[in-house]
Parts: structure tokens; C-alpha cells; sequence
């Protein structure tokens, strides 16, 4: 299959305002030591290949602009596979890479680094990043994070809930809405909050079953459902939605439902799902795709990330004024170890499933 099958090329440029004034890495200091003598390289190759990056997710779009405003002459290519559908991809293309850089949820990124399909490579702030936030090598490394909160439509809920304990209030009857974990990321993810903010650890996952088993026998969950219901909760059906944080900043800021939508980290502990990306092992375009990778775990890029909605990897970026007080400190958060937590799955499947379904 040839490439041009695969991805689409943006003409950046003309996404840019005319008579924009940005400045780029030649006529300003640069982000990092060598940044110059790497663009001079990337320029030779004048495109990075970046799988799985579709523009609408994450402000990757925004990414790609800033991006081409920093580094004239280079281009970017995108293709909106999917986590797992990419590692499929690298490996089927592995005799002849056709992607520079591959961005998913970490748990694919471990599946990368098993095939043998990318690259270390060690990027600006590597060294800032947690431990669960990276290869050792720097075969994957975490660039952004999404953190479970509660949203909630104000207009049908009168108090709005601050904690996992408070779900459990009569008052929540019929209200809560969540992914199933069995068979979503985001379900899984879920699990694990619940599970910290009730004493539990990546070792001890049984808090967390037997919370929400809790939860339903409280009569308290409205419903579980297996695919994202956006449009449902934009449209005032749905209460109280276990979540990824950055969906009801989404409804409340971009989507118009503005004091109508309260997004709330619960108080006693909440889950940080890691978002990696890697240099692809023998990737045609290998200077401009570390030149890319670089950028993003810039302060500058990072703080493009957060302008999306989705929380900086690196510790202590300062984020936009823009986005400060969309996005407060949340120090109750912790880091998911995917490695760890995949190991968990099964036991999380088994267990949810006896205490929500009965099964």
C-alpha cells in the first residue's frame, strides 16, 4: 500500500494567517540546546510521517500549526488510525516503514515495544517524566495524560457530587452514566480511579470492584454503555458522567453548555491515563520525526496540549493563562502504570462483572 493511501498531507501554510507573525527557529532562541543543527538535518528530509495523530483529538491541529510556523519548509503527514490499529500497521510495514513517529494510549506503546517496530530516542524533558510515563530507553514516553472526573449537567443535578463517597447518596438515584471495562480504555481507566480514591493500589484492585459494585446496588447507576455518549450528555440525558475530564471541558467551553456542566476531579483520588507517542524503527524521515517529537515535549507544545483540554505529561509546564482555571491543580491524581494495569485486567473483568451484572 503506498503511503499516500495511508495519510493525508496538510498544506500548513495555509492554515496560518496571513501576515502572522510567529517566530521561527531562525530568527529566535531556540527551545532546547541543538535545536537548529537538528531542523538544519530535518529540512534534508523536509517531512515527518506522524501516525494516529487526527487533528480534531487532543489539539493536534493546533500542534501541526505551530509546528509548521516554527520550522519553515517542513511538512507533516497524518493518518486517524486508532491505538491498536497503529501498532498493526508498524508491524505489517515493518520491512518498509512508512510512519516517522506513532501516537497512542501507552498500552499500545508497550505492544509496539514488544513487536520491535520503534526506536529509543530520549526528547526534551524526558528526564522529567515519571517512571510509569516511559520506556527506560525512551521507546515510548508520555506526552499528554487524561484524568477520570465526575461531569455533571447542573440543570438536572441540584448538588453536584465532589467525591467518590458522595455517589453513593440516595440523591444520585438513576443519575450515573460510564463506560463498561470490560471492553473500553476509558472503563478501565475508570476502574482504577474508583479504585485509588477507595484505599486500593495497582497491586489491590478489589476496592475499586467493590465499589462500584456498591454504586449499583445503590441503584445509583443509570445505565453502562460500551461507545462514548457525547451527544447524549450534550443533549441533557444524561446526570452524572464518569469520564475523561477533558469531555466536559470540551461541552462546557467549546460545545456552548457553559455553568450548565461542572467538571469535578473527585476529592480522595482520581486516575491520569498516559497518551505516548514513539520514533518508529527505521522510519523514512527519522530527523523530522525527532524533530517533531521534540517540539511537542516543548514547553511551548505542551502547552498546546493543554489549550486542548488535556493535561500536560511534563511536571511544572506552565500553562497557558488561557486554560489555567479550566485546568486546576489536582494533586489527588495519580499515574497509571499500564504495564501494571494490563496485568489487572482479567481480575477487573471477572470481578466487575459478578458485582455490576451478576454474571
Amino acid at each position: 500500500m503506498k503511503i499516500m493511501h495511508w495519510i493525508a498531507v496538510v498544506a500548513f501554510a495555509a492554515l496560518v494567517p496571513l501576515g502572522a507573525s510567529a517566530q521561527t527557529v531562525l530568527d529566535s532562541p531556540e527551545l532546547y540546546p541543538g535545536e537548529k543543527a537538528l531542523y538544519d538535518e530535518a529540512l534534508k528530509e523536509g517531512i515527518a510521517v506522524s501516525f494516529d495523530t487526527g487533528p480534531t483529538w487532543a489539539n493536534w491541529a493546533a500542534e501541526f500549526r505551530a509546528f509548521q510556523a516554527r520550522y519553515p519548509g517542513m511538512q507533516l503527514a497524518y493518518n486517524d488510525l486508532g491505538s491498536a490499529a497503529t501498532v498493526v500497521a508498524l508491524d505489517k510495514a515493518r520491512n518498509r516503514p512508512q510512519a516517522d513517529t506513532a501516537y497512542y494510549f501507552a498500552g499500545s506503546a508497550i505492544d509496539a515495544v514488544a513487536k520491535g517496530v520503534v526506536a529509543p530516542f530520549k526528547p526534551v524533558n524526558f528526564e522529567k517524566l515519571p517512571d510509569v510515563f516511559r520506556h527506560p530507553e525512551g521507546e515510548w514516553f508520555t506526552i499528554h495524560t487524561l484524568t477520570i472526573a465526575f461531569i455533571v449537567n447542573a440543570n438536572l443535578v441540584k448538588n453536584v457530587p465532589q467525591s467518590w463517597e458522595d455517589l453513593l447518596k440516595p440523591e444520585y438515584k438513576n443519575q450515573i452514566v460510564y463506560l463498561d471495562p470490560r471492553s473500553t480504555g476509558v472503563g478501565q481507566v475508570l476502574a482504577f480511579a474508583a479504585n485509588f480514591g477507595n484505599g486500593g493500589d495497582m497491586n489491590n484492585v478489589q476496592p475499586g470492584i467493590e465499589y462500584l459494585g456498591r454504586l449499583h446496588k445503590a441503584g445509583n447507576v443509570l445505565r453502562v454503555v460500551g461507545t462514548t455518549p457525547y451527544a447524549q450528555f450534550v443533549k441533557g440525558e444524561i446526570p452524572i458522567w464518569i469520564s475523561y475530564e477533558n469531555d466536559g471541558l470540551k461541552a462546557k467551553y467549546t460545545d456552548g453548555l457553559g455553568d450548565a456542566v461542572a467538571v469535578v476531579i473527585p476529592k480522595e483520588a482520581s486516575a491520569a491515563a498516559p497518551y505516548a507517542i514513539s520514533l518508529v524503527k527505521n522510519g523514512p524521515n527519522p530527523n523530522a520525526g525527532k524533530l517533531w517529537l521534540n517540539f511537542i515535549m516543548t514547553n511551548e507544545g505542551q502547552g498546546i496540549f493543554a489549550e486542548g483540554f488535556v493535561r500536560p505529561s511534563v511536571p511544572g509546564v506552565s500553562l497557558p493563562a488561557s486554560v489555567v482555571e479550566k485546568l486546576p491543580a489536582a494533586p489527588q491524581v495519580r499515574p497509571l502504570d499500564v504495564q501494571a494495569a494490563a496485568a489487572k485486567k482479567a481480575e477487573i473483568d471477572v470481578g466487575w462483572a459478578k458485582v455490576a451484572v451478576g454474571q
